[in-house]
C-alpha cells in the first residue's frame, strides 16, 4: 500500500502550520463534521489511531469485568483495547469466504453477551442482518478499521453499529499518517467518549477519568484534503480490484475473499486464500526474490502466544486456516496493469 498524497495536502499543512495552532481544534472539528456528514452519522469522535478509539469507546460503554465476544481473525490491536479497557474479550471464529463473523456464529456461540466486537476486514462489510444483533440487547462496537467508505446498500458502514471505529493509518482507504474516528447516533456514547478523549473533562471541568486521545489540526488538514477525493481513491482501487479478479479467475488454488452481498467493497486489501496447503509462505517469498511486497491477510488471535489463554468458544478453525493461507497483494495507486500481470504469473508458477 502507498498512500495517495499530493499538493493538496502540503497546502492544507502549511495553513495550519501558518496559523500557529497545532493541536486539536477547528480544523479537526471540520475534519469530524466532515466524516459523520459522509457516514451519515450523528456524531464522529477524532482519536489518535483506531487501537485508542476501540479503548475511547470500551471505556464509554463500560466493559469492565464483562465479556465481549471479539472476532478472532483480526490484528491484535482489537483484543487489546479490550483489555486495557478492563474487559474480558471472548475470540469467536469467522466464515471462511467473507472473512468476516456472522450473525449465525455470534448466535450460534450460545453465550450470554451484552458486547460484541465484529471485525469487518478489508473494506468488505459486515452482513446486512447482523445488525438486528441490536434488537436483542447487544451493544456492537465495530472495528470496522479499514472499512471508510462501505456501503450495504445505501447505508454507510459507521452508521449501522452503535459505536463504530475507523483508521487512518498509511495503509487505510484514506490517511492522516497516524488517526482514528469514531462514529455513533448515540448522544450518549459520544459525550462519554468526548470527554474520555480529553482528561475527562466536561466543558472546563475535570469530571471523569480520561487520557489524551486528540488528533492534531495538522493530521487533521491533511484527513480533510483526503476526504476531499475519497470516492476518486475507491474508484481506482475497486478497477484495480477487478483487473485482479480476472487475472486470479484463471489460476488454480487461489480464490479471492467473497465479496457480502448487497454491498460496495472498498478494496482496502486484496486478500486470497491459498487452497493448495503450505504455500502461502513460499509464494510471499517468491514474489518478494521480484521485489514485490506481499503480506499475511492478518492474524488469528488465539495461535498468538499473548491470547494462548483467551477465552475463546470452539475451535476457530476457520480463522486458523485464514491466518495460514490468506495473502494480501500489492494494490496502491501506482500499481499499473502491467505490475498485476506480473505479480499474478509469479503467483501461477508457484502453484501450478
Amino acid at each position: 500500500m502507498r498512500p495517495v498524497l499530493g499538493t493538496e495536502e502540503i497546502i492544507a499543512i502549511k495553513k495550519v502550520v501558518d496559523s500557529k495552532f497545532l493541536t486539536e481544534g477547528n480544523v479537526t472539528k471540520a475534519f469530524e463534521d466532515k466524516v459523520a456528514k459522509y457516514t451519515h452519522s450523528r456524531y464522529a469522535i477524532a482519536t489518535t489511531s483506531a487501537t485508542t478509539a476501540l479503548h475511547a469507546a470500551f471505556e464509554s460503554v463500560n466493559v469492565k469485568k464483562k465479556k465481549v465476544l471479539v472476532s478472532d481473525f483480526t490484528f491484535p490491536a482489537t483484543a487489546l483495547a479490550i483489555i486495557q479497557a478492563g474487559g474480558i474479550p471472548v475470540l469467536v471464529d469467522v466464515e471462511r469466504d467473507t472473512m468476516n463473523v456472522s450473525r449465525d456464529i455470534i448466535e450460534e456461540s450460545e453465550q450470554k453477551c451484552n458486547f460484541i466486537c465484529p471485525v469487518s476486514l478489508f473494506g468488505n462489510p459486515l452482513s446486512e442482518d447482523f445488525y438486528k444483533l441490536k434488537n436483542k440487547g447487544c451493544i456492537i462496537i465495530e472495528d470496522a478499521a479499514t472499512n471508510l467508505g462501505v456501503k450495504i446498500r445505501n447505508k454507510y458502514v459507521g452508521s449501522l453499529a452503535d459505536i463504530t471505529c475507523f483508521s487512518f493509518h498509511p495503509r487505510k482507504i484514506i490517511t492522516t499518517g497516524e488517526g482514528g474516528m469514531i462514529t455513533t447516533n448515540n448522544k450518549k456514547f459520544n459525550d462519554s467518549i468526548r470527554s474520555f478523549k480529553t482528561f475527562g473533562k466536561i466543558g472546563n471541568k475535570f469530571m471523569n477519568l480520561g487520557t489524551n486521545y486528540k488528533l492534531s489540526d495538522i493530521q487533521s488538514a491533511i484527513g480533510i484534503s483526503q476526504m476531499n477525493r475519497i470516492e476518486k481513491i475507491i474508484k481506482k482501487r475497486k478497477n484495480m480490484a477487478d483487473i485482479y479478479d480476472e487475472l486470479i479467475s484463471k489460476i488454480e488454488h487461489i480464490q479471492p475473499q467473497r465479496k457480502t452481498p448487497n454491498s460496495r467493497h472498498t478494496a482496502q486489501s486484496y486478500v486470497c486464500v491459498i487452497s493448495k496447503p503450505n504455500l502461502r509462505d513460499k509464494i510471499i517469498q517468491r514474489l518478494a526474490e521480484d521485489n514485490i511486497e506481499s503480506q499475511i491477510g492478518t492474524y488469528a488471535l488465539h495461535c498468538l502466544p499473548i491470547f494462548r489463554k483467551t477465552s475463546k468458544i470452539g475451535s476457530l478453525i476457520n480463522s486458523e486456516y485464514l491466518y495460514k493461507n490468506s495473502i494480501s497483494l500489492p494494490l496502491h495507486e501506482e500499481l499499473t496493469h502491467e505490475d498485476q500481470q506480473f505479480i499474478c504469473k509469479n503467483i501461477k508458477k508457484t502453484l501450478c
